[in-house]
């Protein structure tokens, strides 16, 4: 079976790595987005951006495309910071300290990681989309050292760690990238019989 190439709408190797250990078995040959390709992130849903990254990638590069948008919702602000939670501050502990300030004295900190994932033929149409999504609470302050964003702050109840605590494929296993994912992959494979041809 020949190999179909699949860009991911990223630079971060790290994310590559993790698109990698979801799709390894599918025969897809997996590569990040030219470095100078920017697409800037207009939509106002997860689903949007998703969309218009994989579109837009997949177009200047003549292959398949996957995009993920994904970020932190949390019941007390309104569903923010939303598709604003990587602008939410500079770094991550920016971002940490500001949703920190704005829970401030909150009793209810439930939240929810949402992921849209979008995946786009090379002339730029989207062949599949998927959303997961994570529950779980912010605490009042950061605990451990893995992961990255609000990891430190986003703790789920039922395992009782947070994302940063967890170890990488027990949070694959339950979050909201690793769902979205999931919910692909047969169809993925079925993209992938269809053009491996």
């Amino acid at each position: 079976m020949t190999m179909t190439r699949l860009v991911v709408a990223t630079g971060n190797a790290g994310k590559l790595r993790e698109m990698q250990a979801y799709l390894a078995d599918l025969g897809w040959e997996l590569t990040l987005k030219p470095e100078e390709l920017e697409v800037e992130e207009t939509g106002d849903t997860f689903a949007a951006n998703a969309c218009l990254k994989a579109s837009q990638v997949a177009l200047a590069t003549g292959n398949w495309a996957i995009a993920d948008d994904s970020g932190l919702q949390i019941d007390a602000l309104g569903g923010a910071p939303g598709v604003y939670s990587a602008r939410y501050g500079k770094t991550d502990s920016e971002r940490i300290a500001r949703v920190l300030r704005e829970l401030d004295n909150q009793t209810s900190r439930q939240a929810q990681f949402v992921c849209a994932v979008a995946i786009a033929r090379p002339d730029g149409a989207i062949a599949l989309q998927s959303e997961g999504v994570c529950r779980g609470e912010i605490l009042e302050s950061p605990r451990g050292n893995g992961g990255f964003g609000y990891d430190p702050i986003f703790y789920v109840p039922e395992k009782k760690l947070t994302f940063a605590e967890m170890t990488p494929d027990l949070k694959r296993s339950i979050s909201h990238r690793g769902k979205a994912i999931e919910a692909l992959i047969p169809q993925l494979a079925i993209l992938q019989q269809i053009s491996g041809k």
